[in-house]
């Protein structure tokens, strides 16, 4: 991470069928607490992460219920951007997914990496 940023993209590619989506929102938050502006791009099964009930089926103990810790990551200020291909196709639409979620384009991320955030994936 350059000296300078103080921000953090996570992409995550992982669904509601991995415990590695529990572990990135655990980080995401927690980089939020340490001051981060930080903002999670979810790819292929990630994007079940913020379809309405879907965050609901994970709970990976002893960490938070994945419901928990996404509500904690937007009540804080943390972005989630949504790849368009990936929702469509699932068959979702925007009204498919949690309020707050921003179906965008990778280029929103490579956005932030250019301006200096650090990067992290699962």
């Amino acid at each position: 991470m350059s000296p300078a940023s103080d921000k953090l993209v996570v992409l995550l590619t992982k669904g509601i069928d991995s415990e590695l989506s529990s572990v990135a929102l655990t980080i995401a938050n927690g980089g939020i607490t340490s001051g981060l502006k930080v903002f999670l791009f979810l790819t292929s099964t990630a994007i079940d992460l913020v379809r309405i009930k879907g965050q609901q089926m994970t709970h990976v103990s002893p960490l938070d219920p994945l419901a928990k810790l996404i509500e904690d990551f937007q009540a804080r200020g943390g972005v989630i951007w949504a790849c368009p291909p990936c929702v469509k196709a699932r068959g979702y639409e925007a009204d498919d997914l949690l309020d707050g979620v921003v179906i965008a384009g990778a280029s929103v991320m490579h956005e932030e990496i250019k301006a200096g955030a650090a990067t992290l994936s699962f």
